[in-house]
């Protein structure tokens, strides 16, 4: 892991990123002071379960799993974060150990905003504490509609979310999406087998309605893989 803050504008970084759009300049600085870069390789492990925060991520670019390991040594991705994206605030803010374990899925650069700059502009700023809670909220309503979906969706419509999470509408159009991590580790962020994944694939591609080749994911018609999905939901 390399460290350069000398040859990167902090404060410049974090002035693009919602949370802190509500700081004026001077307490932008004080966050900036409290603030690392961290360029890491892929592989590299920001922390593991059990170890104590001392402030939370947000990655500039590239992509971080967010992962837990059964005693049986299986593991379950419970979020693959990406650029823009926070991880972490949530034990830094309760005090306690991570319940998580933060990889790098590829190279990338990272801010680790120390918990005693974040303490000290909540104490000084009540938009911004507003706005630190928006951001807890959307994670828990996240979370809920991960669990949602994860009882009472079918797999094909699990994997058909996924593919089109990025989408605002389903138009007919054809639409090629690009799996940015391996298919092992989509399968356990969907709570599925990998044999399961590929069989989905498979299967909807068998019908037409997918085209794959690598990590390229061809869809030929949105709306009807949208209805195919729904229809073998249906009882």
């Amino acid at each position: 892991m390399h460290r350069s803050e000398h040859s990167i504008n902090i404060e410049a970084l974090l002035s693009n990123v919602p949370l802190f759009h509500s700081l004026e300049s001077g307490a932008l600085a004080r966050v900036a002071q409290g603030t690392r870069v961290l360029t890491v390789r892929r592989g590299h492990i920001l922390y593991r379960e059990g170890e104590m925060p001392t402030g939370f991520h947000l990655i500039v670019y590239g992509q971080v799993k967010l992962s837990v390991v059964s005693p049986q040594g299986a593991e379950k991705v419970v979020e693959i974060a990406g650029q823009g994206q926070a991880f972490g605030e949530a034990a830094m803010f309760l005090e306690r150990s991570h319940s998580v374990t933060a990889k790098a899925l590829e190279p990338s650069l990272l801010l680790h905003i120390s918990a005693a700059a974040i303490f000290n502009e909540l104490d000084r700023d009540i938009e911004f504490v507003r706005k630190m809670i928006a951001a807890l909220s959307l994670r828990l309503y996240q979370l809920v509609g991960d669990l949602e979906a994860y009882s009472l969706h079918s797999g094909c419509q699990r994997l058909v979310d996924y593919l089109l999470r990025d989408r605002p509408s389903d138009g007919d159009e054809w639409v090629t999406v690009t799996l940015t991590v391996n298919k092992s580790v989509i399968a356990s962020r969907l709570n599925m087998k990998q044999e399961t994944l590929s069989r989905l694939l498979q299967d909807l591609s068998g019908k037409g309605l997918l085209l794959v080749q690598g990590r390229l994911i061809h869809i030929p018609d949105v709306r009807k893989l949208r209805a195919q999905s729904i229809a073998e939901a249906r009882p």
